[in-house]
Order: C-alpha cells, then sequence, then structure tokens
C-alpha cells in the first residue's frame, strides 16, 4: 500500500464532504456509494476514474450490528442526502452500490437494498466492507480489519482475492458502553465522549479492553494463514494507539490509513459499476 498516496486521496474525499456547492463539467459516469453505518450514513460520488467528486455524511443510529433497526428513518436520511447531492450535481442519481459486513451478503443485504431503492436508486452491486476497503488501499495481500461501530469485520486476501471473511459484534458502540458505565453517563454522553480527542489519552485506557477484545477476534480468524500485514479501517479505530495494541499483541505490522472512516464509503463507490 502506498500510505501517502492512499491518505491523500481520502482528504480529498474529506475536503468535499457535506460541502453544498454547484458542481459542473460532470462526468458521464458518475459512480454512486451508499454506506449505511452504525453511526453514520455516507454517500460518495466518484467520477469514472474514481475521482472524488462530492460526499455527504450524516450521524444516524438506524443500524445496529449491521442490521437496519429503523427502516422508515434510513430511507427517509439517504433521501434526504441524495437530493442534496443531486441538487448540486444537476444530474439524478439513478444507480448506487453498497456494503454490508462480512457473512451477510445473502441476508440482510436484501435489505440494505430495499432502503437504497426505496430511495429512488438502483442497486447495482453489493460487496462486503473489508473488501471495499481494499479497493482503495490498492492490497493484494493482508487482511483488512473494518472496525465499525456494532461489528468487527475481517477478509483475507491473497493474490487480490479474498479467501475468508468474518464478523463478529465487537465495535465502537461497545467502547461507548464501557465509557458510559465507567463514568455513570448516558450512551449518548459516552458516544461525544468517545469522540473528544482533547480527552483521547484519558479514554484510551478506558476502551483498551475492548480493542483487545477485537485482537482477539481476528487473531481467531487468522490463525493458519501466512500475514504479513494488517489494514485497519472504519471509524471506530480512530484512537492514535488503535494499530499499536494490533502490532504489539498479534506481532504483525498493522496499518491505518489517515480518517478511517471514509475508507469503506470511497471503496463502496468504485465498486459501482455495471
Amino acid at each position: 500500500m502506498d500510505v501517502s498516496r492512499v491518505n491523500e486521496y481520502i482528504e480529498s474525499f474529506y475536503s468535499l464532504i457535506n460541502k453544498e456547492e454547484k458542481i459542473e463539467n460532470l462526468s458521464q459516469n458518475l459512480k454512486v456509494g451508499v454506506d449505511l453505518g452504525t453511526a453514520n450514513i455516507v454517500i460518495s460520488v466518484l467520477d469514472e476514474n474514481n475521482k472524488p467528486i462530492t460526499g455527504m455524511l450524516y450521524p444516524a443510529s438506524v443500524v445496529r450490528d449491521g442490521l437496519v433497526v429503523d427502516y422508515i428513518k434510513a430511507v427517509e436520511i439517504v433521501k434526504k442526502l441524495k437530493l442534496r447531492i443531486e441538487k448540486m450535481l444537476g444530474v439524478n442519481l439513478e444507480y448506487s452500490a453498497t456494503a454490508v459486513p462480512p457473512g451477510t451478503i445473502d441476508g440482510n443485504a436484501k435489505v440494505i437494498a430495499n432502503v437504497i431503492e426505496a430511495a429512488e436508486m438502483e442497486v447495482i452491486k453489493i460487496i462486503d466492507e473489508p473488501t471495499a476497503a481494499a479497493k482503495v488501499l490498492g492490497i493484494m495481500d493482508g487482511v483488512v480489519v473494518d472496525v465499525g461501530g456494532g461489528t468487527t469485520g475481517i477478509s483475507i486476501l491473497k493474490d487480490g482475492k479474498v479467501i475468508h471473511t468474518a464478523d463478529e459484534p465487537t465495535g465502537g458502540v461497545h467502547m461507548s458502553l464501557v465509557l458510559a458505565g465507567s463514568y455513570n453517563i448516558s450512551f449518548d454522553e459516552a458516544e461525544k465522549m468517545k469522540k473528544d480527542r482533547r480527552r483521547e489519552k484519558e479514554i484510551f485506557h478506558v476502551v483498551r479492553p475492548v480493542i483487545e477484545k477485537m485482537v482477539s477476534i481476528v487473531k481467531k480468524h487468522i490463525e493458519g494463514y501466512s500475514i504479513d500485514k494488517i489494514y485497519v479501517v472504519g471509524g471506530a479505530c480512530s484512537f492514535a494507539q488503535f494499530e499499536n495494541i494490533f502490532s504489539n499483541k498479534l506481532g504483525i505490522e498493522t496499518v491505518k490509513p489517515k480518517r478511517p472512516l471514509l475508507v469503506t464509503p470511497l471503496g463502496i463507490a468504485q465498486s459501482c459499476e455495471k
């Protein structure tokens, strides 16, 4: 992985998020990705060469552990974000790709697709989240760990092909639950505390056991495979020392790109090809 190239690419997308400005001279073949996450809904729009055009991010709790728990609200948010993007672009978004946690392609994928199609976009591709991230990272071999709000997803790649996937329920929500219990505060207050970078060092020691549980999940699934490098993405791995826990506990180099929350949404959009 070319870390500087990947970080520059992600940063170019980040600079465009929620900036409602008119965009002209568009590519004829836009790629759209819809990421229904546990903590955020992200819509990414790329041109035919995968250059970021625009994007929308909206905090939402309509998904839990990879399952849609508020269908009506999810449709409402996706439709609202879609209309805002269409107003900027002056075109209708007719197609999109989306992603689900590993192991849920045949189950929850249908519900996720229904949400997007109820917002008047045809879903032309559904992939698993770590595989979407791997497209952005540009890797052929290694392990991609997508640490989301509700789950930790794992994809093992060999020669560009996914040879193993897994998903288990430990993520950012569990960090917030630990914080809420430790500080005797509400879950919503714990969520805000978790995102307060001024308190990161203090908070990290409290949530460290949750991160170590994620390490144990990954360790279980990579046993028997020859792994040289692990790549971590997802909003819940944003702590500065997150990847160091993985490296130290597993003895495997662990890499985290800048703004890991945005890696999977970009990969989803890259996958939007007929």
